[in-house]
This record gives structure tokens, C-alpha cells and sequence, in this order.
């Protein structure tokens, strides 16, 4: 990719296009040229695979800068379109892109059966010869058939040719245009000096090189468009219209983009939910498979989320809109998939490395064999079909394919699966991942807490509840949802003197906030209070009751997470401790298993955590993880992954779900974020989770190494094949016919090869 330094400070714009004519390596890198040569790019990428190109500027791009970008595309031999990303054409733009790639495949079928019925007579002589007849067309009738295939069914590599010429480059179809038009021009050479001679005709070599080169372009194209089948998939997920309750409670039907955030959507029984939101009535199972690869539906309540592409199942609801269009989490993961998919591996840097000086070098070479031959003696004849074998097996086809195909497998197989990977650098740092530093709330554990102990001192406990709620009631940590859920049980439970606590409000407080690494804090009745961890505790200097202090030993020894109510000291009284919170929290069924399929990888899993050293080592011992660094703050934790990072190189994935840990996740060589946690989280990572499932860190690194083993079998292939057949072509080992039949070989063997990881199903879990 050809990246140039951006000014600092400067928002980067993004365009991306959809190239045509593009057939190797070498095209996509001239494409790519072309498009940094540009004034204002940054940054251009193509993708041969996907024939996308994704540019990036240091301005906001207008209509004409687009047009400009198209115009340098077009410059350089190729035509191009911007891709509409407009919310409101969202939903057609891939219907008409995937209606626009069918038609021409139906073309491309239409030229490969025309061009193999006028080739089939041409091979005659090849048929009958093994029987010791010699039977051919005549040299009239040849030329007549050929001529068709030639110059009807080979027109594209002509055209494709002249345009690479026209820009002073080279591709495969101008080696193709070469090497057939040598053996036809030879040809009809011989038919006008000696036209009674069919035996030296070679018009079947051209004709059957350019109806096999076709034949490849096509299945290519046919295996193509099944590696971006998950993005097919989920586009087919969004519904095109929603059914509506306007404000007088009237059902009215609407297309999709007239619904606006806080409409109210009606989702009958079995449809899809077409929006993002908040069941307000109704109760159901949804089927969310396709999103995040949970295969059983899931119960869903009023208050409770639902995603769009979703299907519902048994029961009425009426969702309450929170995003629509692009903003959806369906869009979302679509956007990240097609980005991953678009962008390039680093390794693809060594085949542009190549592919810049590719096609030159076989024409070089073929221009040497043909001389080479001469000089040793051969005929004419000999020497140009040797040439020519040459210029049609040195196909950089497969070279470019070889690591986007399976880069679009990979990606795609793991999207189903719920594991989405946010780019190509990602998904090749995970395949080295070696430490794995786990979050433990949330991520490990099932992150709902319930309260398991309240102990007050000096006042009571009705008290001490009330003043803790109302501290936390701000706080959406998963503590304080706990704690506020104690208290809303409690609330209806009879005081002393009658008083029901269902009818007294909680305390007013004032200036409340968050203090990183420690706690909540409020001001009540004049007093700040604070509820924290022991950290705080000693910081504020409270001294809790000898008894209480030993209590909490025990509490934590047993893998709670305990915390404390304070009155925080003023200048004529000290901090005064009121009371002992404890809070437990179960591990997540799946979670040792992950931990063990990580180990029988050689992945060393490490718990990092701001809970205390008790609870940290309960569940670490629960799943047989043996380094644990607990009472660790949210800027510390990205100190312990640099700490990790340090250890023989060892490469570092963080797994987490919370926003303390975003800093972490960003320190990390590869960042794995759970989307059952926050947005900050997710924007920080490189890989994420649809499912609060720890034993998808193991299916992303799993599929991460899967793929780059596919990425390095294919770039193996596509350079050995080149290494063996370039010489054998040179010593007049191969003919052209049999060169072009391997040629097609190579770039259809390497995208099969990439499909292949279209049956991985994840790790079992034994």
C-alpha cells in the first residue's frame, strides 16, 4: 500500500471505488499507483480480490475530487465508480452491485462455451494422432474458426492490452495478447505459404490458450464471489420497510429509512427486527445467530436490547428505535467485515514487491527464449511456441489472489461465527499471539454481581443501603447495578415504627462522580460519601472496626470483591468507615475451557484486574490460570501488558469488555474486545466478540492461524508454480496449450484452496 505521511491533526477522508479490468497483481499495483499519484492522497490500497480500492485523502472529499480519483483509474487503462454509501441507497447498492457481477458472469459464460465449441474442432489432429491417424480441418476452415476465437472471444485481452500499454505497463492479458497472437500470426503465415500443410498449423494452441484462459477467468470469478458470501449473508439481514405505531397508536407500513430514532417499531412473529432498540412491551426468543453465532434464540424482555437482522419469535414486540441504517450494529459489523476484507496483510507487500517487476521480466525472458532457441539452432516455429509457452504460464494471477482470497474466507467464516476482525494486521498478529491477559469482571466472569454481604457500623443497615444507593445510583458498573438491585428488594421490607421503604426516596446528592481505579464519590447533606475498594479505604485514611477488617479477609479469601462505605474526613473529624460491602460473582461455564484450548495452542493466559488479590485468585485457581496481577488500576494495566510485551518478545492479545480497560486493549499487540461490553472497548480492539463468550478469544485465534496458514500454502503454490513452469516452458518442455491449461490451474487452485476455510466450525470444546 503506498501511504503517505498526513499532516498532523488533519481528519482523514475515505473514498472507495469499484475497479474493472483488473486481472493481476500487477494491475492492482499500477491501479494503486495511479491513485497515490493524486493530489491530497494519503493513502490508496486495492484489493484484486474484492476489485475495490480504498482511498484515503487529508480533506474532505468532494464530488470532483472523486471524479478525479476515477479519472486517474481510468488514466491508468481501467474503469472505475465510487461506491454509494449514502444511508438512504444503502440498502440497493448491494443488490445492484451483486445483479451488475451476475450479468457478467452470464457474459463471461457465454464467451467460454462459444470460444470451446470453435476450439473443439481445432484439436482434432491431438485426438486421432495417439490411434495413427492424422486428420485435420482444413488450413481455410481452421483460420476461419480460429479467427473467431481470436479476435471475438480474446477481444477483452486485447483491449486489456492496449491499455496497459497505453499507460507503460504490463499485465497478464497482455502477455496472454502476446503469447496467442505469436502462435496465430505463425499460423496464418503458414496457411499463405503453404496452404496444403496442416500439420504445422498451430491455430488449436491460441484458440485453446485464450477458451482455457476464460474458462479460468471464470471459475475464478465463481470462487470469488463465494469467499464474500458472510457479506452477502448479512446484507440479505436488513429488512427494506418496518411497521410503525405513530403517536396515535395507529400500525401503519414504512420504507426502512423513513424510521427515525424513538419510533416505535412492531415486530409480529417470525419477522426480522428491522432497527436497533429497546423492547418497550412484549416478551419473546430471538434469533440472533447470524450476528453473533449464538446458535440457541434468546429471551428477551421489556427493557431488553435488540438488534436488527435478528429474527423474532413467538411473541409481539414493540421495540423502541435507538439506531436505524448505517448506525445499526448490523451495518456496523457489515462495514467492519468489508474493511477487513478490503484491506491488505502486510505480507502482500512482498508479492507487490514482485508483481512491480513481474510482467516486464517474462517479457524479458520470453524475448530471451525466443532468441536463445534461434541460436541453438532450432526452426522459427520452435522458437515462438517456446516464447510463447513461456508468456502464457507466467500468469501473476495467483500471486494476487493468493493472500486477499483467503483473507475474504477467513474473515467471512468467522463473522458467522460471531468473531469479527477488525483488518488484515489484526487478523495476521493474532495468528502470534502467545500471552493472553484477561479482564476478569465481565470477561471471565458472568460481570453480574450480586451483593452477598452488607455490613454497617455506627449506623444501621437500613441506613448504610441507603446512602451506598445513593452514591452509586450515577454508576453503571456492574457493583453498583448490584447494589441498586439489593436495594430496590429491600425497598419494600417494613422499618421500624411502620414505615414502608418503598415510599422514602433515597438521599439527595450533588456533585457525584467516578475516581478512576477506586470508587464513586457524592455529596450528602453536606458530607462527601464515598463507596470504594480498600485502596481508597487506607487513602482516606478510615479505620474500620478490627472485627470488620478480619471479615473482609475472609470475604475476599473466599473470591468476593469487597468494598466500603465512607464518610470521607473534613478538617474537625477524621474519615469515619460505616460500613462493609461484599460482592460475588460466578465464572462463566465456558471459561475454562477457553483457558484449556488456549494452553493446548501454547497461548499463556494471564488474569489482569482491579479486584483484590482474594478474588483474583479464586477464580484464577477455578480455571487454572497461574499468573494473576490483581488491585490493578486502569492506567496500570496497560503497564502490565507493556510488561508482558517485554518477555522474549512474547506477542500480547488483551481480552476485556469494559471501558478501563479500552487503555489496555489499545497497549496490546491485538486488542480482543466482548461487544456485550462498552463501545469505547470495541473502538479499541482489533478483534471483536459479538459474545460474551471467553471461548471465542481461542476461535479468533484459531481461525487467525488457519487463515495465514492458507495465505502462506497459496503464496507457496503460486511461486513454485511459477519457479517450475517458467523453465520447463523456456526448454520447450510445456506447449502453449498445456501452459494455459496451467495457468488457469494456478488461479483457481489458490481461491479453492482459500474456500476450504469456509468448513471451519471452531474449536471444539470437548
Amino acid at each position: 500500500m503506498t501511504d503517505l505521511a498526513s499532516p498532523p491533526g488533519v481528519e482523514i477522508s475515505t473514498a472507495e471505488l469499484d475497479i474493472e479490468g483488473m486481472t493481476c497483481a500487477s494491475c492492482a499495483a499500477r491501479v494503486e499507483k495511479a491513485l497515490a499519484r493524486v493530489p491530497g492522497v494519503t493513502a490508496a490500497s486495492v484489493n484484486l480480490a474484492t476489485e475495490r480500492a480504498t482511498v484515503q485523502a487529508a480533506a474532505r472529499l468532494t464530488p470532483g475530487d472523486v471524479q478525479r480519483l476515477v479519472d486517474a483509474v481510468v488514466a491508468a487503462g481501467y474503469q472505475a465508480h465510487p461506491i454509494v454509501t449514502e444511508q438512504d441507497t444503502a440498502q440497493a447498492a448491494p443488490a445492484q452491485a451483486e445483479g451488475a457481477r451476475a450479468r457478467l458472469a452470464r457474459r463471461e459464460l457465454a464467451a467460454v462455451a462459444l470460444a470451446a465449441v470453435l476450439s473443439a474442432p481445432l484439436t482434432l489432429p491431438m485426438l486421432t494422432a495417439p490411434f495413427g491417424a492424422e486428420r485435420a480441418l482444413p488450413a481455410w476452415l481452421q483460420l476461419a474458426l480460429a479467427s473467431v476465437v481470436q479476435f471475438v472471444c480474446g477481444a477483452r485481452f486485447y483491449v486489456s492490452a492496449f491499455r496497459a500499454v497505453r499507460a507503460r505497463a504490463g499485465n497478464m492479458d497482455l502477455l496472454v495478447a502476446l503469447g496467442t497472437s505469436a502462435a496465430y500470426g505463425l499460423s496464418v503465415w503458414q496457411t499463405i505459404v503453404a496452404p496444403g500443410d496442416t500439420m504445422h498449423l498451430y491455430f488449436e494452441a491460441s484458440a485453446v490458450v485464450i477458451t482455457l484462459v476464460r474458462l479460468g477467468k471464470w471459475l475464478e470469478a465463481r470462487a470469488k464471489r463465494e469467499t464474500t458470501d458472510a457479506i452477502r449473508a448479512l446484507t440479505a439481514l436488513r429488512p427494506d420497510r418496518a411497521h410503525i405505531k405513530d403517536a396515535s397508536g395507529n400500525e401503519r407500513e414504512v420504507p426502512l429509512n423513513q424510521v427515525r430514532v424513538g419510533t416505535v417499531v412492531l415486530v409480529r412473529p417470525g419477522e426480522r427486527v428491522p432497527v436497533d432498540g429497546s423492547i418497550a412491551a412484549g416478551r419473546t426468543h430471538v434469533d440472533e445467530s447470524l450476528i453473533t453465532g449464538e446458535s440457541l434464540p434468546v429471551a428477551k424482555g421489556p427493557g431488553e436490547r435488540v438488534t436488527a437482522g435478528s429474527v423474532n419469535g413467538e411473541g409481539l414486540l414493540e421495540v423502541t428505535t435507538t439506531a436505524t441504517g448505517a448506525e445499526t450494529t448490523l451495518a456496523r459489523i457489515i462495514r467492519l467485515v468489508e474493511n477487513a476484507q478490503a484491506e491488505k496483510a502486510p505480507i502482500q507487500r512482498l508479492v507487490d514487491r514482485v508483481s512491480a517487476v513481474f510482467v516486464p521480466a517474462i517479457l524479458v525472458l520470453a524475448a530471451a527464449t525466443f532468441a536463445l532457441w534461434l541460436l541453438a539452432g532450432a526452426s522459427a516455429q520452435t522458437a515462438i511456441l517456446n516464447a510463447v509457452s513461456v508468456l502464457v504460464i507466467a500468469c501473476p494471477c495467483a500471486l494476487g489472489l493468493a493472500t486477499p482470497a483467503a483473507i475474504m474466507a477467513g474473515t467471512g467464516v468467522a463473522a458467522r461465527r460471531g468473531v469479527l476482525i477488525k483488518d488484515a494486521e489484526a487478523l495476521e498478529l493474532a495468528q502470534r499471539v502467545s500471552v493472553v491477559a484477561f479482564d476478569k469482571t465481565g470477561t471471565l466472569t458472568e460481570g453480574k454481581p450480586k451483593l452477598v454481604a452488607f455490613e454497617a457500623f455506627g449506623i444501621s443497615r437500613e441506613q448504610g443501603l441507603a446512602l451506598a444507593a445513593a452514591v452509586e445510583r450515577n454508576s453503571e458498573h456492574p457493583l453498583a447495578r448490584a447494589l441498586l438491585a439489593e436495594y430496590d428488594a429491600s425497598a419494600a421490607l417494613p422499618l421500624a415504627g411502620g414505615e414502608n421503604k418503598a415510599s422514602a426516596s433515597l438521599p439527595l446528592t450533588v456533585h457525584a462522580n467516578a475516581v478512576a481505579g477506586r470508587g464513586m464519590q457524592a455529596e450528602i447533606d453536606g458530607s462527601t460519601v464515598c463507596v470504594g475498594n480498600g485502596r481508597w479505604l487506607d487513602e482516606l485514611g478510615a479505620e474500620p472496626p478490627a472485627e470488620a477488617r478480619a471479615r473482609a479477609s475472609e470475604l475476599e479469601a473466599a473470591g468476593n470483591t469487597v468494598s466500603w462505605l465512607v464518610r470521607a474526613g473534613t478538617e474537625g473529624a477524621p474519615a469515619q468507615a460505616l460500613a462493609l460491602l461484599a460482592f460475588g460473582d460466578s465464572v462463566k461455564p465456558t471459561a475454562r475451557a477457553a483457558i484449556e484450548q488456549l494452553a493446548a495452542r501454547g497461548v499463556k493466559s494471564v488474569l489482569v484486574t482491579g479486584d483484590n488479590r482474594g478474588a483474583a485468585a479464586s477464580v484464577a485457581a477455578a480455571l487454572g490460570i497461574e499468573e494473576v496481577f490483581a488491585q490493578v488500576l486502569p492506567s496500570d494495566k496497560a503497564d502490565i501488558v507493556a510488561q508482558l510485551k517485554a518477555r522474549t518478545g512474547a506477542v500480547v492479545a488483551m481480552a476485556g469488555d469494559g471501558i478501563n480497560d479500552a487503555p489496555a486493549l489499545a497497549a496490546a499487540d491485538i486488542g480482543i474486545a466482548l461487544a456485550t461490553g462498552t463501545d469505547v472497548a470495541m473502538h479499541a480492539a482489533g478483534i471483536t466478540l459479538m459474545r460474551g463468550d471467553p471461548a471465542l478469544v481461542a476461535d479468533a485465534i484459531d481461525i487467525s492461524r488457519r487463515t495465514y496458514r492458507k495465505i502462506q500454502q497459496n503464496l507457496f503454490w503460486a511461486f513454485v508454480y511459477n519457479l517450475i513452469g517458467i523453465p520447463l516452458a523456456a526448454l520447450g518442455l510445456l506447449n502453449p496449450m498445456l501452459a494455459g491449461a496451467a495457468m488457469a490451474f494456478s488461479s483457481v487452485s489458490v481461491v479453492t484452496n482459500a474456500l476450504l476455510l469456509k468448513r471451519w466450525k471452531g474449536v471444539e470444546r470437548g
